[in-house]
């Protein structure tokens, strides 16, 4: 097993159609998991070292998701190989959610393109970018990111 560098992890995470497991704090302290598509933007803007990067995904305005999203500003992002010899990205950081329709139409679009193909592309971004339904850049923090585990 060993750490991934910054190039290592970024491509592991933009491999085929892996889910991001999103992990929020419901309102009691409880824990919850859901499966989220996801893209990585490194044209978000940099902080300090010019190194900043958000995860982008899409939420209901009103699942427990996007409620807990809005009232920590907290996410956990987990990227896992379902195969030996297993590896693993967790990404944490700070949320915003955005509802402006130019930008979840053009994201929307590019998730779906990631997660069923071009020729759907179109037909999922719109799907995903209906009113009610918010994008979420998460602002990469924190990457623990392990390859080969079972090794």
């Amino acid at each position: 097993m060993h750490t991934m560098t910054d190039a290592e992890w970024k491509a592991f995470v933009r491999t085929g159609t892996r889910t991001g497991k999103l992990a929020v704090t419901r309102a009691n302290g409880d824990p919850h998991v859901t499966p989220v598509w996801f893209l990585l933007d490194e044209g978000a803007g940099t902080t300090g070292d010019g190194t900043a990067v958000d995860v982008v995904f899409t939420v209901w305005g009103e699942s427990l998701k996007a409620r807990a999203l809005r009232r920590t500003g907290r996410f956990s992002l987990c990227v896992d190989e379902q195969t030996a010899p297993y590896s693993y990205v967790q990404l944490s950081g700070a949320a915003t959610l955005d509802a402006t329709p130019s930008a979840l139409l053009a994201w929307a679009t590019r998730l779906g393109a990631r997660y069923m193909g071009p020729d759907l592309a179109e037909t999922y971004g719109r799907r995903n970018a209906m009113p009610g339904e918010y994008l979420v850049r998460g602002r990469v923090e924190k990457v623990v990111a392990q390859v080969g585990i079972a090794e």
